[in-house]
């Protein structure tokens, strides 16, 4: 995600890649960022630390681990650099912390950055409030194997989002398993289901089905390009706006 972030930086005449970093065990620390990225030199140096960059730039662009995102987060807000982040995986008091930090600093935290993705919450939440708990709600995600976490952040977020259309809460109507004589599935059940497989870039499947009839909303992501894209334009409106934490639905003014 480095890579193609840094690649469409250079193609937005917008917005100025003026540091790079990396893990200090990574083979890219000390070499050209643009080199590192596959698109050619571009002068930028890669650190081997936040700390020899954060006040280089004006805005932090974080898609690493979600142990490294809250260090990174911490730092931003004491030095107050406005923040993209794009990484998911994080527990429930990493998050806690984040929204918290985020008092002292502008920042967009979303587990998908894809314009289409964002449109898609908007569809679903629409979709399960006006077809009502005669349509059971299923969510698919698939993704490649190397993936670390699961569901996705994308999938939680849109079972969420589902969920509050119709007034539920996640944690007690969520299902992300079924295995075994599992008996009828209740209404109020929202399903979450996980597929890794080879060099899936991300594919997401909402589905809403009842006796007669079944809609599918699906969103299909094909290249990596389309997340670095969106990140980017999060960067460019998030410059210069006042201490806070905001989504994609703001960047994108779907709210």
């Amino acid at each position: 995600m480095g890579g193609r972030i840094i690649n469409m930086i250079k193609e937005d005449d917008g917005i100025t890649l003026s540091a790079a970093f990396e893990h200090p065990d990574s083979p890219w620390v000390g070499k050209d960022a643009g080199d590192a990225a596959g698109c050619g030199p571009l002068g930028v140096t890669v650190a081997s630390s936040i700390d020899d960059v954060i006040d280089q730039g004006d805005v932090i662009i974080d898609f690493t681990f979600h142990e490294a995102t809250v260090v990174h987060a911490r730092k931003a807000a004491d030095a107050g650099r406005a923040m993209v982040i794009g990484t998911t995986g994080f527990t429930t008091e990493e998050l806690a912390e984040i929204y918290s930090l985020a008092s002292k600093f502008p920042c967009v935290q979303a587990p998908n950055m894809s314009v289409g993705v964002n449109l898609l919450y908007k569809l679903v939440s629409l979709a399960a409030q006006t077809l009502g708990e005669d349509y059971d709600i299923e969510i698919v995600e698939a993704h490649h194997r190397m993936k670390k976490d699961a569901p996705s952040g994308t999938a939680l977020q849109l079972a969420k989002v589902a969920a509050e259309a119709r007034g539920y809460d996640l944690d007690e109507v969520g299902v992300y398993a079924r295995h075994g004589v599992i008996g009828e599935r209740k209404t109020r059940e929202i399903g979450i289901q996980t597929v890794r497989a080879g060099d899936i870039v991300g594919e997401h499947t909402v589905l809403f089905g009842t006796v007669g009839e079944r809609i599918e909303i699906v969103h299909k992501a094909s290249s990596r390009d389309t997340f670095a894209k969106g990140a980017v334009r999060a960067a460019k409106w998030i410059s210069g706006k006042p201490a806070g934490l905001y989504d994609m639905q703001d960047v994108l003014a779907l709210k």
